[in-house]
């Protein structure tokens, strides 16, 4: 939460109670605290400035907090109003709340209670305003940002909303939580979320897989000097680095209990204990987290934390993997294959054109990692001319995937449109040989222009025809 750019107004008409929750809250964070003790100057001020939580006495001399409450609501809703009273009078406090206040507090003010209840109307505010947003970007298509996003490659709709989805959150410094399969993208999603979000301080990365609760940590949090042994001198931890800016945290899924219980905190309350240290300290790092792990059932199985998985629903992202992506297949294989010649000191191959319509009968269960990977290794041993199918061939040729889904899914029983015009899921080879058919059928016997529905010379085209037939 971005404590620094969210006004709160305290309205009361002693001076005391103003100064004393002033200093309470700028203590907690929020530094931009407005006060008035004038009750009729309540709504000109709003007029003039923007204010996303007011704290407001019910008891006051001209206009009481009771006769202003609906005013406020009416004229600016968006705004959450905490009301205050004196002594606990219910049903004054279940008037208000039918009014439109968002919480109540008995006087004396604890402090605690403050806190909390400014805490939880701003994130409220910010959730509102996020919605709002959220669907202005949607009806309208729009993306102010587009190179945030340059690194990841993709015309596909369901990537565009998740885009559009980082935009309005970025800008928050609440954590979000990046899931999806491995190799879908998320370190890219963290980095992308860095740059929109405008933090000044460094993008910093950790891999928490494998980390026991020290070496978590330690690492994380760093240490006192003599915490243990050959802590020779004080060391900070990456959360120093990422101060004022992002710390990304990845493979959350295999944190130990202990390991979890400190992140909640992080998040709750932003705060951490150096190793060896009884002393508190306070992080404004942004997190962004990510694991390829189901959390739900996790937590079913005992090894995730409830309240730390609720934590990390606030904003939560979804990367869809490549097999739902097919549109993106064309793009990224030609991005894959210029970025590996350029690594490799090769000019860029051409592809075979029905090399991309063969690529997304693969399910690619390491997704894009393993995608890319292919392309290297048949851009590696490419030497010239047209880019052999073979390395590819070897990887998805002996692939069956779909008949793996339960039988019932679809006519053919592997719930696939391919199952239904072979009668079962189809090799490659299967498919080219009903591609030049069905584009022979088009042309009507014509070679040549057999080749330019496929995209292939009439030569290339020659060739296929006649090792069919041998």
């Amino acid at each position: 939460m971005n404590m620094h750019s969210q006004r709160i107004l305290l309205v009361d008409d002693e001076e005391l109670i103003l100064e004393g929750c002033r200093a309470c809250l700028n203590n907690a964070g929020w530094h931009d605290v407005l006060t008035e003790s004038d009750s009729r100057l309540v709504l000109s001020l709003l007029e003039r400035e923007e204010v996303d939580v007011i704290v407001l006495d019910l008891r006051m001399p001209n206009i009481t907090g009771v006769e202003l409450l609906p005013q406020i609501v009416k004229q600016h809703p968006q705004i959450k109003v905490i009301v205050s009273t004196a002594n606990n009078e219910v049903e004054t406090v279940v008037n208000c709340m039918k009014e439109g206040a968002y919480d109540y507090m008995v006087k004396p003010i604890d402090v605690k209670r403050l806190l909390t209840s400014v805490k939880k109307a701003m994130e409220m505010r910010s959730l509102a305003n996020e919605l709002s947003a959220l669907k202005t970007y949607m009806f309208t298509d729009r993306l102010d940002h587009p190179e945030s996003f340059d690194g990841i490659v993709t015309g596909n709709k369901a990537m565009r909303a998740v885009f559009q989805y980082l935009e309005v959150i970025a800008a928050t410094r609440q954590p979000v939580t990046i899931t999806g399969e491995t190799g879908t993208g998320k370190e890219l999603i963290a980095r992308a979320i860095h740059d929109l979000s405008g933090c000044s301080g460094d993008y910093v990365a950790l891999n928490v897989a494998g980390l026991d609760d020290n070496m978590f940590s330690d690492t994380l949090f760093g240490h006192r000097k003599g915490a243990f042994t050959g802590a020779e001198q004080n060391r900070d931890g990456l959360i120093t680095r990422a101060a004022g800016g992002t710390l990304f945290l990845d493979e959350i899924g295999d944190l130990n209990e202990m390991s979890q219980i400190k992140l909640l905190r992080l998040l709750q309350e932003q705060e951490y204990y150096p190793v060896g240290s009884d002393f508190i300290k306070k992080s404004d790092a942004r997190i962004v987290l990510a694991t390829n792990r189901d959390l739900q059932e996790m937590i079913k199985q005992g090894k995730f934390r409830n309240d730390l998985y609720y934590r990390l629903c606030g904003h939560r992202v979804h990367l869809p993997p490549l097999r739902e992506r097919l549109d993106d297949i064309p793009l990224l294989l030609d991005h894959f294959l210029e970025k590996a010649a350029a690594r490799l000191g090769k000019k860029k191959p051409t592809p075979p054109p029905e090399l991309a319509v063969m690529l997304t009968l693969y399910p690619f269960p390491g997704n894009v990692r393993e995608f890319e990977a292919l392309v290297s290794d048949a851009v590696l041993r490419h030497t010239s001319g047209v880019l052999s199918m073979d390395t590819f061939k070897a990887v998805i040729g002996d692939q069956r995937p779909a008949q793996q889904v339960a039988a019932g899914a679809g006519t053919s029983g592997c719930g696939n449109a391919l199952c239904d015009i072979f009668g079962h899921f189809p090799t490659i080879d299967e498919v080219e040989q009903y591609m030049i058919a069905e584009a022979m059928k088009m042309a009507k016997g014509n070679q040549g222009l057999a080749g330019k529905i496929l995209g292939m010379g009439r030569q290339t085209l020659n060739k296929r025809l006649k090792a069919q037939s041998a």
